[in-house]
């Protein structure tokens, strides 16, 4: 059974819940260098509703806009209640648009890995259930590839979380934006119950434990 960002409400066990330790979450070994000159890069990310994750990147600092969406499937079932039948191949995705002198590709990742979603759960965020809310990094270049995957065995050689990491890293082929009503939902909405149990929680997250990546607006 199916189960879209709407029906069911309880608390989401966020990403950070599956850390095995209270230590700071460890930073990427590998990372970009931070850029020398302002400018805009693209990442994209797909862990559980859109509406969370896009949330939380809209709080980071360096980061332009994000932008709801779908990756992983045609252009013809990029609609929502298509993916969410979970047969498209599609994944609802975040796209982020970032300064890469503010923030580093890896340091978005940090973010993504620890208190945007939780990567240890296969194809399901919290409440939700299903393909669609696989967690996924959609890289756009080599470089891109290198950090998440790099990122990705350091964590689990570390032990960091106490299962395996399920997380994708494919290329990003196309990202479909998604309707208008999804965009800015959490924002918008922040008296829905879903998003005051499951997505607000983790934007507190982010301010609690990446202070000096949190930006208020």
């Amino acid at each position: 059974m199916f189960r879209s960002c709407l029906t069911v409400l309880v608390l989401l066990v966020l990403g950070a819940a599956a850390y095995a330790g209270n230590e700071a979450f460890p930073g990427p070994a590998v990372d970009a260098s931070l850029a020398k000159t302002s400018g805009q890069q693209t990442a994209v990310v797909a862990g559980g509703c859109f509406w969370g994750i896009q949330a939380v990147f809209q709080h980071v600092k360096g980061v332009v806009s994000a932008t709801s969406g779908y990756a992983g499937g045609s252009s013809l079932t990029a609609h929502y209640e298509v993916v969410s039948t979970g047969a498209t191949g599609h994944a609802e995705s975040v796209r982020i648009v970032y300064d890469p002198s503010q923030i580093t590709y890896g340091e978005l990742l940090r973010v993504f890995l620890s208190v945007a979603h939780d990567p240890t759960e296969l194809n399901r965020q919290g409440p939700d259930e299903g393909a669609q809310y696989r967690s996924v990094i959609f890289y756009n270049d080599d470089e891109q590839k290198r950090i998440a995957e790099a990122y990705i065995a350091q964590l689990d050689k570390a032990k960091v979380f106490h299962r395996p990491i399920v997380t994708q890293v494919v290329p990003l082929k196309a990202f479909y934006t998604a309707e208008g009503y999804h965009q800015n939902y959490a924002a918008n909405h922040p008296d829905d119950p879903y998003i005051r149990y499951n997505d607000a929680p983790k934007v507190a997250h982010l301010r609690q434990q990446f202070p000096d990546l949190y930006t208020g607006k």
